[in-house]
């Protein structure tokens, strides 16, 4: 008898012809993940991935927290396959339950049967195995509401599996069946929601960060760095660009009327954006920003930025709550990264009374107060890239 991991599909099963390749996307990313940790046999069947070692000395723990957070898995579990007869399943049960089982009170069966052919239904199956337990374990009771142990019986094509109840995995669908997108990182909680959001619909992430030495610290860079290694642990890989941004922020602050020196910062952020994305085959720009949360995220706000973008901009976080988004970076792993108090480019220069409700031609004029583009060129030119993973 040896342990599995059974990966659980969520929404790929609601694909039609073109499932079998976000099945075959789904594996490449479980195999990219856990290959370090040793050999595996990865064999997808019944809307489920397993996941078998093949050495003896396997860290499953890891491999499970590996698996839980790779996007397209709805629920997982470790269980322990045997042959499809009850006296083999009961002997698991007593391997994989037995201390549970004698320390408990009350128990119950979940029984589910996807091989039609398996002489028992899954009523048939729960009542069966539930007798055998209680011959065993006289001490216990049938509790079907709240039970204090719930031992899980599946029987399948290749075998029965024996389990606890399944844990929620990462879901969506697997990254790298929805196209490329380039997510605008700074420090803060929002945008690493953001970039995991896109990456849990299937873009595969790139990141930008604008730093402004010495206005910003090699700390504040080395943050938003381990951002992104913390980003990568749900997104795969991320290829990571360091925009020089000093001299257009000190030109911005020259020439420009304060209040607005965001909003034509935010301009010339998404112009260089842009054309990384352009350069590198990304197909679309990714923000952290949520509607009405500062002045540089109102609706009238967003206008004058658009403006200046010629590929679509994403904004996952824009209908939530600062609530629900510190609750997302949290389960990401993220927030206590993004409250360390180094700082970031986007409030070296802010302004003391920045405008709400500005107009585009009104920006436009602020903006032509200048001739950015020199400097653009010359940020794009010396941006400097990296590949960021966590394992």
């Amino acid at each position: 008898m040896k342990e599995l991991i059974l990966c659980k599909y969520g929404e790929i099963v609601l694909k039609g012809l073109n499932r079998g390749g976000f099945e075959n996307e789904l594996m490449k990313n479980v195999r990219r993940r856990i290959k370090p940790l040793g050999k595996f046999n990865l064999r997808s069947g019944q809307s489920t991935l397993y996941i078998e070692p093949l050495e003896d000395g396997i860290d499953m723990d890891e491999v499970f927290e590996r698996a839980s957070k790779v996007y397209g898995i709805t629920k997982l579990c470790r269980a322990i396959g045997t042959e499809k007869n009850l006296d083999a399943i009961f002997e698991v049960v007593c391997e994989r339950f037995g201390e549970a089982l004698e320390n408990a009170r009350s128990f119950k069966v979940a029984a589910k049967r996807s091989d039609k052919n398996f002489y028992l239904t899954s009523p048939e199956l729960s009542a069966q195995l539930g007798g055998m337990i209680l011959s065993k374990f006289h001490h216990l009771k049938v509790d079907l509401f709240e039970p204090e142990v719930t031992v899980v019986c599946e029987i399948r094509d290749e075998g029965a599996f024996v389990h606890d109840i399944a844990v929620d995995g990462a879901g969506g669908i697997p990254v790298g069946t929805s196209g490329n997108g380039l997510l605008l990182l700074s420090g803060g909680i929002d945008s690493p929601v953001a970039g995991c959001m896109m990456a849990k619909r299937g873009v595969i992430v790139s990141a930008v960060h604008f730093e402004a030495p010495p206005y910003t610290s090699e700390r504040a860079l080395m943050k938003v760095e381990r951002l992104a290694e913390k980003m990568s642990e749900f997104c795969g890989r991320i290829t990571f660009y360091t925009v020089p941004f000093t001299k257009i922020q000190e030109e911005i602050r020259n020439n420009c009327p304060e209040e607005y020196f965001t909003l034509i910062m935010r301009r010339q952020m998404m112009r260089i954006a842009q054309r990384l994305a352009e350069k590198n085959g990304l197909q679309a720009l990714i923000t952290g920003e949520s509607l009405g949360q500062v002045a540089s995220q109102t609706m009238a706000a967003m206008v004058t930025t658009d403006a200046v973008c010629e590929i679509p901009v994403f904004r996952p976080c824009i209908g939530l709550d600062k609530k629900e988004i510190i609750d997302i970076s949290y389960k990401l792993g993220t927030f206590d990264i993004s409250i360390e108090p180094y700082e970031d480019c986007c409030t070296v220069f802010t302004p003391r009374h920045p405008k709400t409700k500005p107009q585009l031609k009104d920006v436009e004029e602020a903006e032509a107060m200048f001739d950015f583009e020199p400097l653009i060129s010359e940020a794009v030119e010396n941006t400097r890239v990296k590949n960021i993973k966590s394992y």
